[in-house]
Formats: C-alpha cells, structure tokens, sequence
C-alpha cells in the first residue's frame, strides 16, 4: 500500500482502459507526463494520504520526477478537473445503473476557524465563491466555510455531489438532483422535508422522496427500518472521507484549489479504489484502506 510506483501504474492501468491517454485537446507541444499520466498520479497520492503537493514532489521516483514539473503539475490538474469528473461519473456509472434506491446527504466543510473568519483571505477572490457561516445540526456547531451536498447508492458509490456555501440549506439541493437521477426512491434525513419539493420532485422525475418525519409533524409515521439502516451508508461513507482522505484538512488558497482537490480528485481516488477491489479483486468495494497491488 506504501509503494506510490507501483499503486501509480494500478491506477493508470484501470483508467486506460475506460478513457484516453489526450483528454485536453489543445496542446501546442506533447508532455512528458500524459493527461492520463498526471491524473494517475493525484489518484494515487490521495488514495496513499498525501495531500500536499511539496510531500508528493519529495516522494516522487526519478522515472516520474523527471517528466514534470510541480508549478506545471499543478495547473494541468485544475485544467484536466471536468475529465477528471468525467471518469468519476464513468465509473459510477458502472455501479449505479441498476439501483434504483439513493440516500441523499451534506457533511461541513470549515475552511478555517469563526475566530479568523474575517481577516482570512482564503478562497475569498471572488464574491460568488467567498466561504459563509452556517451551521450544522447533527454536530451542533458553527463553523465558517462550504457545504458538500451527496448522492451515494446502497452499494456506498456516490452519484452526484455539489458543493455550497455553508449557509445555504438542504433542500436546495434536491432541485438539482431531479434533473440528474430518474424512478427511484431517494431517502434523507429531517432536512430534506418539504411537502412541495417532494411533490415536483415525483411528477418531474419519478423520485420518490422519503425522509424522517418529526416527532410532532401532522400524520407522523415513522420511517421503514430497513430504510434507517440504509441511511447510515453516506454517513460511513463521509467518515471514510474524512479519515483516509483527510477531506477536513485543507491546504488550498483559492477556490479553484479547493474545489479541484476534494470535489474531483479525492472523490474520484474514492471511487477508483471501489472500481479495483470488484473488477480487479472481487471484495467488499468499501474495503478502502487495503493494498490495491
């Protein structure tokens, strides 16, 4: 698990065989390190916890070293960022075409802390994208930064996700969701209830919203047990984010920054991983934490 060479040519061996080697298609002069190639490698550093470019560069081989440079790695990776999600969205294609039952969750993502909010400069050059306060009711706390907003099948493979300012709330995001999955049953928590969203959501796409009801809502019923336990499948699935691929720890200045490691590249590492251990090894796919050589 510790050999970035050899877990680099795995990777690069999987994503061979699902896209091409050029995916940008203007080029005046062809690199040494292919846009395949540089994929392969931010896959794999994330997939080994290295999430700082200058640690990456420290422990790169000779053979790859040499065929790149880290200012020009790291510009050619947010350029080859919708390719990136073009993979992720390949492979999870793969997973999901026959489920028809989604849980749809957020998690908070603090870009730094309340106290330095306003004389941190982080992510702040433009105003669309500046970080906001908010607040997250499951772990009862403030913080200052972004909202991941997910879509994950039974399986643990997520389908959509979005990202948002911290103070926008839930049930936003589902009206996107509809015109990105069709005829199934999707399940959420206490944040996702809204009558009129349920309602277009059924007659635009056939979703069936179902959610947790409060306690003293009008024709309170609970939720069907199966669909609880099902629901814990995202939350895993953020805790696993949050351990292996360090998604709280952020080393990033701009928004581009921000967005091209965790929207893109530690949620494709993600999926990778979980295409390898059942193509390639036939086990458990959230097994994610194994040697993938």
């Amino acid at each position: 698990m510790n050999n970035l060479t050899l877990n680099y040519e795995r990777i690069l061996e999987v994503l061979r065989k699902i896209s091409t080697d050029r995916q940008l298609p203007m080029q005046r002069r062809r690199p040494s390190m292919s846009d395949l190639e540089l994929i392969s490698l931010s896959l794999t550093a994330e997939y080994m916890g290295i999430d700082s470019e200058s640690d990456l560069f420290r422990k790169l081989p000779s053979c790859l070293l040499s065929k790149i440079d880290r200012t020009v790695y790291i510009r050619r990776k947010r350029r080859l960022m919708p390719y990136q999600n073009a993979i992720r969205l390949n492979l999870a294609e793969s997973f999901n075409s026959c489920e028809d039952v989604f849980i749809v969750d957020s998690m908070p993502l603090e870009v730094c802390k309340i106290a330095r909010s306003s004389r941190s400069k982080i992510c702040k050059e433009e105003l669309y994208s500046s970080p906001a306060k908010g607040y997250c009711a499951s772990q009862k706390m403030y913080y200052f930064g972004y909202k991941l907003h997910a879509v994950c099948s039974l399986k643990g493979v997520f389908q959509s996700i979005d990202l948002t300012l911290a103070n926008v709330h839930d049930i936003h995001y589902l009206n996107d969701i509809k015109d990105q999955i069709y005829d199934c049953t999707l399940l959420g928590d206490k944040g996702y209830l809204s009558q009129t969203i349920q309602l277009n959501l059924f007659e635009h796409a056939n979703i069936r919203l179902d959610t947790l009801k409060r306690n003293n809502q009008k024709g309170f019923k609970p939720q069907f047990g199966l669909f609880r336990k099902f629901r814990k499948r995202i939350e895993t699935l953020f805790s696993q984010m949050c351990d292996q691929f360090m998604v709280r720890r952020n080393y990033a200045k701009s928004f581009d920054g921000f967005k091209t490691r965790l929207f893109f590249t530690k949620i494709t590492a993600m999926t990778v991983i979980q295409y390898i251990n059942k193509n390639l090894f036939n086990r458990n796919i959230n097994n994610l934490k194994i040697s993938i050589i």
